[in-house]
């Protein structure tokens, strides 16, 4: 059974950086594609970024050039580095695994942005 813990949440200032980690247990991490969601209160879920098992890249428009998704397959995780963070860009953020039809949901650490 796949399993997914997250971790790096918390409350930042405007312009501030975090950093999210989400490590894969029950699987062959390498072969999957993983990515980060967010859902803001009255919001729907939303794509901030993907990567796939080859390591290419996807970005929302939101967030290019202010987020960087990066993982590192042997140690089964994969990371968000969020710089220049945003009123808006405070949200749930769950990791996704993506592994054949089935995808596979992280906790959801708690993003705020405020000053």
């Amino acid at each position: 059974q796949v399993q997914l813990v997250e971790s790096g949440g918390g409350l930042v200032q405007p312009g501030g950086s975090l950093r999210l980690s989400c490590r894969a247990s029950g699987g062959i991490f390498r072969l999957y594609a993983m990515g980060w969601y967010r859902q803001a209160p009255g919001k729907q879920r939303e794509l901030v970024a993907d990567i796939t098992s080859g390591g290419s890249t996807n970005y929302a428009d939101s967030v290019k050039g202010r987020f960087t998704i990066s993982r590192e397959n042997a140690k089964n995780t994969i990371y968000l580095q969020m710089n220049s963070l945003k009123s808006e860009d405070a949200a749930v953020y769950y990791c996704k695994l993506k592994r054949g039809p089935s995808n596979y949901w992280g906790q959801g650490p708690q993003v705020n942005v405020s000053s």
